[in-house]
C-alpha cells in the first residue's frame, strides 16, 4: 500500500515573531489521489472521493490529500445523468497517482459485466498506474480493475446485485457480497452507493487515524462506521400482510438500552418463539440479536461519552452495560480505546 507522506502547507504566512534566521521546514507534498471518470460515470459516486479526503484535516487544518478528477482523455465525460462533466486531465494522471480510485460507470461496467473486454483506450490508461500505487474501486468499478488482470486472486466485494455475476466471469476472485468494504492491502473494494463513503474513511482511519476520519465524517454529516454488511441492504420479497418482522422489536429496545435485556424479551415483542426471531432477525439487519443489541449500546455510550460529562460508571449505567468494567471491554473490542481516551479524543470542547 502506499504510504502517505507528511502534511503540507501552501497558504501559511510568516509569523511575525518568526525567526529570519531559522530555515523554513520544507513543504512536502500531499497524498495524490486520482479518480479516473469514465463514461457514464454515476456522479455521486465520482464526488465522494473529493469530498471525503478533501476534508480530512491534518496538524494545523492543512489538507492531507490532493484529489484529482481524469478521464482517459482531458474534457467532457458523460454521466448517468441529464448532464455532462468536463474533466481538465488525461490518463497521464494516473502516473503521478499515490491512489486511484474507480467509480461505477455505464455502460462500460455492463459490457465488462457481460463478459467484454477492456477497450485498448482503457486498457493502455491503466497500464500508467505505478507499481505500488493503492487501488480502490468503488461499487461495480471493480470490473474495470478484474477486467485489467489487476484483481488475481483477490478477496473483493461489489454490488451485492452483481457479485455471482462477478465471480463467475472472473473465477480467480473471491468475492464477499455479505461486506461494505474490503481491504486487501493494496487493492481495496466497496459496495453499492454510500458503502464507497464508509472505503473512504475507512482508507483515511488507517493513514492518519480514527481522530482525522472522525474529523471528515463530522464535516461530511455522516457516521464515522456503520455496523453490519449489505445483508441489511439487500432487496427481499415483501412479507406478507400477516407477518411481523423484527423492526418493531428493535424499536423496543433502543428505548430500553439501560435495561437488562433478553433475546426472550425480544422475540416476545415481535411474537415469535426464539428460534424464528433470531432467524427473522439476522435475514434483516446481518447481525444476531446478540451482536446488534451490543453494538447500540456501544453506540449509546459512545454518544454520551462525547456529548455529556455523566461519569464513566453512570455511563456505563445508561447505556446498558451494567458496569464499567463490561463497557470498558466492548468499547475497546469495538474501537480499540478505553472510555477514557474516547473521550478524550472525541468529547466536545
Amino acid at each position: 500500500m502506499a504510504q502517505l507522506t507528511g502534511p503540507c502547507r501552501t497558504d501559511r504566512t510568516t509569523p511575525l515573531d518568526a525567526d529570519p534566521e531559522r530555515p523554513e521546514r520544507p513543504e512536502r507534498p500531499r497524498h495524490r489521489v486520482v479518480v479516473l471518470a469514465l463514461d457514464g460515470v454515476i456522479p455521486f459516486d465520482l464526488g465522494i472521493p473529493a469530498r471525503l479526503f478533501g476534508a480530512a484535516p491534518g496538524p494545523d487544518l492543512e489538507p492531507l490529500y490532493e484529489v484529482v478528477t481524469c478521464g482517459i482523455t482531458a474534457g467532457p465525460v458523460t454521466t448517468t445523468e441529464d448532464y455532462s462533466l468536463y474533466v481538465e486531465h488525461g490518463a497521464e494522471a494516473l502516473a503521478t497517482a499515490d491512489t486511484v480510485i474507480v467509480p461505477p460507470a455505464y455502460p462500460i461496467v455492463e459490457e465488462l459485466a457481460d463478459g467484454a473486454p477492456l477497450a485498448p483506450e482503457l486498457a493502455e490508461a491503466l497500464a500508467r498506474i505505478r507499481p505500488g500505487a493503492r487501488k480502490v474501486a468503488l461499487c461495480t468499478g471493480a470490473y474495470v480493475f478484474a477486467a485489467a488482470g489487476m484483481l488475481e486472486g483477490r478477496k473483493v466485494t461489489t454490488h451485492w446485485h452483481q457479485a455471482d455475476r462477478m465471480e463467475e466471469l472472473f473465477p480467480t476472485l473471491s468475492v464477499d457480497p455479505n461486506v461494505l468494504f474490503i481491504d486487501d492491502g493494496d487493492i481495496l473494494t466497496s459496495a453499492g452507493v454510500a458503502a464507497a463513503i464508509d472505503l473512504c474513511l475507512h482508507i483515511i482511519r488507517t493513514d492518519h487515524g480514527s481522530s482525522v476520519a472522525n474529523a471528515a465524517a463530522r464535516a461530511c454529516v455522516v457516521p464515522p462506521s456503520r455496523d453490519g454488511g449489505q445483508a441489511q441492504y439487500i432487496e427481499r420479497p415483501v412479507p406478507a400482510p400477516a407477518a411481523t418482522g423484527t423492526g418493531p422489536a428493535r424499536a423496543w429496545a433502543l428505548e430500553r438500552l439501560h435495561e437488562p435485556l433478553t433475546l426472550q424479551d425480544m422475540a416476545g415483542q415481535a411474537r415469535m418463539s426464539i428460534r424464528t426471531f433470531t432467524r427473522q432477525f439476522r435475514t434483516e439487519t446481518g447481525q444476531s440479536p446478540g451482536q446488534w443489541l451490543t453494538s447500540q449500546r456501544v453506540d449509546l455510550a459512545r454518544h454520551l461519552l462525547e456529548a455529556t460529562d455523566l461519569p464513566i460508571d453512570r455511563v456505563a449505567e445508561k447505556a446498558g452495560f451494567g458496569t464499567a468494567t463490561s463497557m470498558r471491554q466492548h468499547l475497546r473490542a469495538s474501537v480499540g480505546v478505553s472510555p477514557q481516551a474516547y473521550r478524550r479524543t472525541f468529547a466536545r470542547a
